[in-house]
């Protein structure tokens, strides 16, 4: 978007300057409106599942912002002439079935004929300004936390090869499913310094935008790391999307790497993610206080520190 002329407003408080997960813009009555767009093709092969999962992805950067959802609008892409439109109907009722769990309504959308089936929503939510959650405010000192185990982009890979154990992709499956809802909830009452959610760019490259948007460094522990289960496996048999492999290269430059890592652990570290978790950076006593509140896979995998040579240290 760098060399296009954008039209500027006074009431944008988040837009194409920075690398938040959602604009933000301030109404008149002070409250600060949030919107995000997400969709993708399929990464499973049940349809229902396919549209909770879309929908889950979508709503999840409302929840990164401390935003709560208002409402969805569909996105639909589809071949309407080579699959049966009741496949359809089964997307789209995942996708309602996961707006009910938020407590949203969808209140419309736009679809198009297209060879490959796609799927997503926009999401408009809201937030008082004092609490809303941005990725640029992370300070040193701050504890890291992951809400949810990493490799699903691995897994799903591995899904499309037939290579997953039914373990691993239902695993993946549900992880992807599960709403950061109560995540974002269990976070409300806490000192929030920075939030952002995991996906494609994977962990390293989240939390490459959190670092530089905070003029911080970060140092994580690779033991620290929760993973799917089968993907260490996956990884060491060169099981990889090329995502991954992508966001691997992309972060070499700005990344540290102890010797003792392994090439598939670095894989499993940047593995590109769909619908990931939460990356919260926040004072080590309320970092305490969430880890005991919400257990359900939430982590510690490391902290920030003052601005370094290495933007990521991984140990």
């Amino acid at each position: 978007m760098g060399d296009i002329a954008l039209p500027t407003d006074d009431s944008v408080v988040v837009g194409f300057d920075g690398a938040d997960d959602a604009a933000a813009v301030r109404l008149d009555d002070g409250k600060i409106l949030v919107q995000s767009v997400d969709f993708f093709t399929p990464v499973v092969d049940d349809p229902y599942l396919f549209g909770q999962i879309a929908a889950a992805n979508a709503l999840s950067d409302i929840y990164a912002m401390g935003a709560k959802p208002l409402f969805a609008l569909n996105i639909v892409g589809f071949p309407i002439n080579d699959l049966p439109k009741k496949m359809l109907s089964t997307i789209l009722q995942g996708g309602a079935d996961k707006a009910t769990e938020a407590g949203i309504s969808i209140v419309g959308g736009h679809s198009i004929d297209d060879k490959e089936p796609k799927y997503g929503m926009v999401v408009t939510g809201e937030v008082d300004e004092e609490n809303m959650w941005k990725n640029s405010t992370a300070k040193p000192g701050n504890i890291l936390i992951l809400t949810k185990p990493l490799g699903t982009g691995i897994i799903s890979t591995a899904v499309k090869k037939g290579l997953a154990s039914e373990e691993s992709e239902q695993a993946a499956a549900q992880s992807m499913a599960t709403l950061n809802k109560n995540a974002a909830d269990a976070l409300s009452k806490l000192t929030v310094h920075a939030v952002t959610d995991v996906t494609g760019f994977g962990l390293l490259g989240h939390l490459k935008e959190m670092c530089e948007a905070s003029e911080v460094s970060a140092k994580i522990q690779f033991n620290q790391l929760h993973f799917l289960p089968g993907v260490r496996a996956l990884a060491e048999s060169g099981i990889v999307p090329g995502g991954t492999k992508r966001n691997l290269d992309y972060v070499s430059d700005f990344v540290f790497f102890a010797e003792t890592l392994t090439k598939a652990e670095k894989w499993m570290i940047a593995d590109a993610q769909t619908s990931g978790g939460l990356l919260i950076s926040l004072p080590k006593s309320d970092a305490d206080t969430f880890l005991t509140n919400f257990p359900n896979n939430a982590v510690n995998i490391g902290e920030i520190v003052t601005s370094q040579n290495a933007l990521i240290s991984v140990f």
